[in-house]
């Protein structure tokens, strides 16, 4: 009698920590539409998706200075920039950190990075942290491409900007810029998740 009762308690507690831990599938998930957010920029400008007018979708990176992995990733989302920004896919990064635990990310910091980089794209703080948990963002770098349709910004791809951090040159899947490439021919993204490698964000406590 005393193994079946432990048992129960056993399948409770398991069930309840199904229900109440917090994973990475929280957030925004392909097929969501995304609500716009007003962030400041590091010119001091507020920054919304709804001031793009003319673009047919977003690449929206949350990034930082100081995680090694978003650094290594820098100049690819320069690249990603140049390369889709005028084919009406810009890039709107966003630094999700408090800065209190990290203050190399502080706005002063991010205007400097953007500076020495040559950042060709917004860079917004996300100062009270109320838009990465919207995403479901949990690492720097995360991407989400949004496609503008009649709905709204509607979420194609989550995930990896690619498949090779350490090394641009030895990438084989560009995740990214395949599922916006894929929008821009009128056809479907075929991988529309992967996993995001990065560090984690660092929330106030």
């Amino acid at each position: 009698m005393k193994t079946l009762k432990l048992c129960v308690v056993v399948v409770l507690a398991l069930a309840l920590t199904a229900f109440t831990f917090k994973s990475d599938s929280d957030g925004y998930k392909v097929g969501d539409i995304a609500t716009d957010f007003s962030l400041e920029n590091i010119d001091g400008s507020m920054v919304s998706l709804s001031d793009y007018k003319d673009a047919k979708g977003f690449i929206v990176i949350f990034t930082c200075n100081t995680c090694p992995y978003a650094v290594a990733y820098e100049d690819r989302i320069v690249a990603l920039d140049k390369k889709y920004a005028p084919k009406g896919y810009p890039v709107i990064a966003i630094m999700p950190n408090d800065t209190d635990i990290k203050p190399g990310d502080n706005l002063e910091a991010m205007k400097a990075r953007a500076k020495a980089k040559g950042f060709t794209f917004p860079y917004l703080i996300d100062k009270g942290q109320d838009i990465y948990p919207q995403y479901g963002a949990t690492k720097t770098p995360h991407v989400y491409v949004l496609q503008k349709t009649d709905k709204g910004n509607e979420v194609k791809y989550i995930g990896a900007i690619d498949d090779n951090y350490k090394d641009a040159s030895q990438v084989t899947e560009k995740y990214t810029e395949n599922a916006v490439n894929a929008l821009l021919n009128g056809k479907s993204v075929e991988t529309t998740q992967t996993r995001a490698i990065g560090c984690s964000i660092k929330v106030k406590s």
